[in-house]
């Protein structure tokens, strides 16, 4: 049997693959960071997950399209906000192109300027350690300098498109 050198194009279309991951239930974040100029960028991401213990370090990733892409492939420093179920509205707010994105949301400033928003689950403040260029995505790896959680708190978990809070079996 001779082994492919390289993967088969896919059997399926790009909806077909979306709704499959849709599948996967996942928490909700939103990546914030401070641009050069001094602006406040964010966005609203599920593609966030754990790497290593020691250093530690997390990984998410970003579209090659996305407005934020500059500051965020060329700044020292991010944040990753893990919300809260209390926090549904800030995640639609961050998913979306707005201009009054920041409007009313209370947050701190963290290592690097990045904002570390308040009522969050948990948060990791992150040095902006290394990216790879994977097919139409960035993947972006942080070593996390600082990080906290609220015990107790309830995640933002997303699902099949759908927002969900936890509940317990």
């Amino acid at each position: 049997m001779t082994v492919p050198v390289q993967a088969q194009p896919p059997s399926f279309s790009a909806d077909e693959f979306r709704q499959a991951l849709g599948m996967f239930a996942t928490g909700v974040t939103i990546v914030t960071a401070r641009a050069a100029d001094g602006s406040l960028v964010g966005l609203t991401a599920n593609s966030f997950n754990s790497v290593s213990l020691s250093p530690p370090l997390v990984l998410w990733s970003l579209a090659l399209s996305a407005g934020s892409m500059p500051t965020l492939s060329t700044g020292s420093h991010y944040a990753i906000n893990i919300l809260s179920a209390s926090q549904k509205e800030l995640a639609e707010r961050f998913a979306k192109k707005r201009d009054d994105r920041w409007q009313d949301v209370a947050f701190t400033e963290g290592i690097g300027g990045a904002p570390v928003l308040a009522g969050a689950a948990a948060s990791f403040e992150c040095f902006n350690r290394s990216r790879y260029d994977e097919g139409d995505h960035v993947i972006f790896v942080g070593e996390v300098e600082r990080c906290s959680h609220t015990p107790g708190a309830s995640p933002l978990l997303f699902h099949g498109g759908r927002f969900y809070t936890e509940h317990p079996l």
